[in-house]
């Protein structure tokens, strides 16, 4: 791809883009004066930002995170509140290579993708989200980082075998398109809550619980594609001030299931910051060969 173009710059390493496909038909895409465009003449714009519209089909209203709800979650991660995962995930990736193409698959604003590159020199990534206003910072996230808009639901834009290294954190799990843009030698990690994340605010609110069969239902979501490789469980405690703990909440599925009225009293009950316990599971997998 060159960058010999009239229209807005995609800014990402070379190699990131070159590892691009069409949505629609999987071909290669090349750069041309609107944006991006496949040898069937499917086009995508390249936004003013520098990260690239690779939806398909019209998404449901609701969905991907609102410009609001975005600059929430920057405010969240600048207090350094889940650094912990960042740095666990970085030191999963220790020793996992020579200059890694890393794809963080419904990564949001890119935060964990930006910590992980810090910790392994050489290394590239690209952030897919469904949310424009997320993609607009996870295009500006890392020098060593772009960013598409996509649904993880449908055929990401990828081409086969590309990504040395997926994440998936606290985000939807589309497995089979997962092992099809993952190399054979590749690794997929997985962040996903214990029972125990946020209790103190769960009880408190009265929120929804942690489905307690979760890591069942995530090996059979991923057994037909991936084998477990090792899995830890990363414990923190968190001090969070009313705002935060509005955000962490609204990181979550309980907020689909309380008014943002109600959620704002609760809250306003709790202690100023409130201490909450965070708990996850990091798990990593590795693709099965095909047809198995």
């Amino acid at each position: 791809m060159t960058n010999t173009h009239t229209g807005p710059r995609l800014r990402m390493p070379e190699r990131v883009a070159s590892a691009l496909a069409c949505p629609v038909c999987g071909r290669a895409l090349s750069r041309d004066p609107r944006g991006l465009t496949c040898s069937a003449r499917h086009g995508f714009n390249v936004a003013r930002e520098g990260y690239a519209g690779l939806l398909t089909g019209a998404t449901p209203p609701g969905t991907g995170d609102s410009k609001e709800m975005v600059a929430d979650r920057l405010r969240f991660q600048a207090a350094g509140h889940y650094d912990h995962i960042g740095r666990a995930l970085a030191e999963a990736l220790t020793g996992v290579g020579a200059d890694p193409l890393i794809v963080d698959v419904g990564g949001g604003t890119g935060h964990y993708l930006a910590q992980v590159l810090e910790a392994t020199p050489g290394a590239v990534g690209l952030t897919t989200d469904v949310s424009k206003f997320a993609a607009r910072k996870a295009a500006r996230v890392h020098p060593r980082a772009g960013a598409v808009t996509a649904d993880s639901w449908r055929v990401l834009p990828l081409a086969d075998g590309v990504a040395d290294v997926l994440l998936n954190v606290f985000a939807p799990r589309n497995a089979a398109e997962f092992h099809r843009v993952l190399a054979p030698t590749g690794t997929l990690l997985v962040v996903t809550p214990e029972t125990d994340h946020l209790t103190e605010l769960r009880s408190a609110l009265g929120l929804l619980e942690v489905d307690p069969r979760k890591d069942e239902r995530l090996a059979h979501s991923l057994h037909a594609h991936f084998a477990p490789v090792q899995a830890r469980s990363v414990r923190f405690d968190l001090d969070l001030p009313h705002p935060d703990a509005l955000t962490v909440v609204g990181m979550g599925p309980s907020a689909r299931h309380i008014t943002p009225e109600d959620l704002a009293e609760r809250v306003s009950a709790l202690p100023d910051p409130v201490r909450v316990t965070a708990s996850i599971r990091l798990g990593a997998y590795r693709p099965l060969p095909q047809g198995t």
